[in-house]
């Protein structure tokens, strides 16, 4: 596992346990990974991660879904939506998501994480193989038919500042290991492109 290259605390040593991910795979029967979905609000990122879980789920996968809207009630309930925030917000989601990984759970991450630097920077914690970035791609203007919260006519309203999409930029994955179509695909077409992607990288195997 990549260790961070600088961390505040001092006196402080790597414990290395004799439980690996290894001996935890072999248990779970899977490999354990990141499956990191990305996209503007009302994309599909939870809708599809949760349909994602349930079918890994009734398969006998070991998983679990880091969803934004649930992370921001505790981990990061500290943590406005600033750049600055949402980059912490990201960095600790990716802290969090490479402890499951390890622990041989495919852990899915739905968060709109609109800067690629931070992404990335995730991708960096593990190794080469273990990130998989899925970028739900849906139209802006198919993302407002869907929000239910208000959220985009609040923006266009000039009440939420830093919206991603309307006064904060989204940037687009340049090299996504998958893009699903989000916004014009059947649900249960796109938990099939995924779980393609994912024999493909080796996550799961054929059964």
């Amino acid at each position: 596992m990549n260790k961070p290259a600088n961390i505040a605390s001092t006196n402080v040593v790597w414990h290395h346990a004799t439980v690996t991910r290894a001996r935890r795979e072999v248990q779970n029967g899977h490999r354990g990974g990141i499956l990191w979905f990305t996209g503007l609000s009302g994309a599909g990122k939870s809708t599809l991660a949760h349909a994602l879980e349930e079918e890994l789920h009734q398969r006998g996968c070991r998983t679990f879904v880091l969803d934004g809207d649930n992370v921001r009630h505790g981990l990061c309930g500290d943590l406005g939506f600033s750049e600055k925030d949402r980059i912490e917000n990201i960095r600790r989601v990716g802290e969090i998501a490479k402890l499951f990984m390890e622990a041989g759970v495919i852990v899915l991450t739905a968060f709109i994480s609109p800067f690629r630097a931070d992404r990335e920077r995730v991708r960096g914690m593990v190794e080469h193989g273990d990130f998989m970035e899925i970028f739900c791609d849906s139209p802006i203007e198919v993302c407002e038919t869907r929000d239910v919260k208000g959220l985009y006519k609040k923006a266009r309203a000039g009440q939420i500042p830093e919206f991603t999409g309307i006064t904060s930029p989204y940037e687009k994955p340049e090299n996504p290991e998958l893009t699903v179509n989000t916004g014009a695909t059947a649900l249960d077409q796109c938990v099939g492109q995924v779980l393609d992607g994912m024999l493909v990288h080796g996550i799961l195997k054929q059964a």
